[in-house]
């Protein structure tokens, strides 16, 4: 396909059913946030969920910390002991610190507001990873899982993503919040946030209850971000 999310979003507006899966082994006009270009290569792990979650489109994006902590479970099982496996705000898996998946989330609200659609995308480096990109990138296989498979991770992935929605569903935001944030990089560091009209420095103070990021800036005030790029400050 061009891009998981792309087929996904078409096979939603034509009335796809909830928990309908988009995989592809190969993409080839894949993109990440704010449209960048996701080098999709063969031996990589590409799909889509497609959701319809009754709830707000900012309570929806939760979805996104409830697919990074049922990835984490499934990577768990697979990674060397000596793995760190950590979160980056908003949606970025990290493996000894090199980003090595990416969650995208896209919606369609109705003209009343609400929600009509989510697709959930997930991109994992299995087999290979790109070159020259600002974050530095990384593979299971380049750190020591010689193990994983597209197939069997994917599996894997969906028997976490539904018991942590369902979990979500039950009791909320706050354990996903919890979990999430035990797990998160750079904590109490300093930080570069780059937003479309301003760039931000500060330290990563705290994740708020509905999963923004909050800052404290250099000054000592302290500001929500909903979303952003987080970076490590510029030497």
């Amino acid at each position: 396909v061009d891009s998981t999310n792309a087929e996904a979003g078409r096979l939603a507006a034509a009335g796809a059913a909830d928990g309908t899966l988009v995989w592809a082994r190969q993409q080839t006009a894949g993109y990440g946030r704010r449209g960048r270009a996701w080098v999709s290569p063969p031996g990589n792990l590409y799909c889509s969920l497609i959701l319809r979650p009754d709830c707000p489109p900012v309570r929806a994006a939760q979805l996104g910390f409830v697919a990074a902590l049922a990835l984490a479970e499934a990577l768990d099982d697979i990674l060397p002991p000596a793995s760190e496996l950590a979160f980056k705000w908003p949606n970025d898996i990290l493996v000894n610190r090199r980003k090595v998946a990416g969650i995208l989330l896209e919606s369609s609200s109705g003209e009343t507001g609400d929600l009509d659609w989510l697709i959930l995308g997930l991109g994992v480096n299995i087999e290979s990873f790109p070159d020259g990109v600002e974050f530095p990138a990384t593979s299971l296989k380049a750190e020591g899982c010689r193990g994983a498979s597209v197939v069997a991770l994917l599996e894997a992935y969906g028997r976490c993503f539904q018991a942590w929605r369902e979990r979500w569903r039950g009791q909320g935001f706050e354990p996903v919040r919890a979990a999430w944030f035990g797990r998160a990089v750079g904590v109490g560091e300093a930080i570069e946030v780059r937003l479309p009209t301003e760039t931000l420095r500060g330290r990563f103070a705290e994740l708020d209850a509905g999963g923004a990021l909050v800052m404290e800036l250099e000054d000592g005030r302290r500001r929500t971000v909903t979303a952003a790029d987080v970076f490590a400050p510029a030497a």
